[in-house]
């Protein structure tokens, strides 16, 4: 048995900007990883946007850190030499009956502290973008886009300079609070078993939170929220971009509806749209493509029959279903559970990328406040 600082299981995204912020602060981390390499699965599979802050309840968890986030990953792009665009977007109406869905974005990101969107008249918003049809639209110049993998591994080379491990291909199998700290009991892809003795946890796998957060002895059951999956599909543009900008409609349940992301090459990508799952599944289906077509069409009449192709799909991991209000991240502190020194961090998605180093010092924050 090992004693450490701290373990951290999950190396996505938010797990290495934890791990990266216990390490800088002094801790002995060890990460735990079930696949081989870091950010394989929610953290690769989104749309690598740079939210400014827009959509999410003032004074929420999601809210506050996006915001914070937002600035501190320009600010570590910058310094680290990640590869980021800001590149703006234009959240577009369609119709006239949707520009007081606008002013209601622009009024909600002013209190959330987004002060610089700015609405547009049709002629405004198709002279920035010609290939745009729209009734208005609201400017965001604070939003970007990101090399997701470059920052993953830019805060996973911080964690291991300050002195972090990495175990790969290793599961936490189960973990056990005690008197003295929580016992953490690991497998790898060889069936071979480890133990750490660990002063504190974190639990930031994601979609597995739930299940291995069920896994810690003594942790209160009751406290573990229910969790519901929205697959979220990618179609691809093949070519250039004929946008500069990103493109988003206004909102829709469980979403912010089919928009037009760019990546760094100038390439064009649409999604995600909102599928409810029961089990994990990646598969794109290529008849989802109507539904695309359909949605684009209402900002990009100009887009061709046959010229989407199935892309990827991402996976949320959602603490509120079908027609329910969008639930904020919950992330579980010793004051809130009362079971040893271990954060939960339940329903990450998004803006969790854009909030990752905002996320990691408020979790670091929980397990160490006196």
């Amino acid at each position: 048995m090992q004693a450490v600082d701290c373990v951290v299981a999950g190396a996505g995204v938010v797990g290495l900007a934890i791990a990266r912020a216990l390490a800088l602060a002094g801790r002995e981390v060890v990460v735990i990883e079930k696949a081989g390499s870091i950010g394989t699965v929610t953290s690769s599979r989104n749309s690598e946007v740079i939210h400014a802050g827009l959509y999410n309840a003032p004074g929420s968890l999601k809210a506050r850190f996006c915001v914070e986030g937002r600035q501190r990953l320009y600010a570590y792009c910058a310094e680290h030499g990640i590869a980021h665009a800001r590149t703006g977007k234009l959240i577009v109406a369609s119709e006239p009956g949707q520009i007081d869905g606008l002013r209601a974005i622009q009024a909600n990101a002013r209190r959330c502290g987004v002060g610089d969107l700015e609405l547009l008249t049709r002629g405004e918003a198709e002279s920035l973008e010609p290939a745009l049809t729209c009734a208005a639209a609201l400017l965001s110049p604070s939003t970007g886009i990101v090399d997701s993998h470059a920052l993953m591994l830019s805060l996973r080379g911080d964690a291991e300079a300050a002195g972090a491990s990495f175990a790969f291909l290793t599961v936490v199998a189960g973990a056990t609070i005690e008197a003295d700290g929580i016992r953490i009991d690991t497998r790898d892809a060889d069936g071979e078993t480890f133990t750490l003795q660990a002063s504190a946890f974190v639990n930031a796998t994601g979609l597995d939170a739930q299940a291995l957060a069920g896994r810690i002895d003594g942790f209160p059951r009751d406290l573990i929220p229910r969790q519901w999956l929205a697959r979220g599909n990618y179609f691809a543009l093949p070519g250039r971009s004929p946008f500069s900008r990103l493109i988003y409609p206004v909102p829709v349940e469980g979403g912010l509806g089919v928009h037009l992301t760019l990546d760094l090459g100038g390439s064009a990508r649409f999604g995600p749209d909102v599928e409810w799952i029961d089990r994990i599944d990646y598969t794109v289906d290529p008849g989802r493509s109507a539904v695309f077509y359909e949605a684009i069409r209402r900002y990009w009449p100009e887009l061709g029959d046959g010229a989407l192709q199935p892309a990827y799909a991402g996976i949320r991991p959602k603490l509120s279903g079908p027609g329910q209000p969008a639930a904020d991240f919950m992330i579980q502190g010793p004051a809130d559970h009362g079971a040893g020194r271990i954060v939960n961090l339940f329903g990450i998605e998004s803006p969790g990328l854009t909030a990752s180093l905002a996320i990691a010092d408020h979790a670091v924050e929980l397990l160490y406040r006196e």
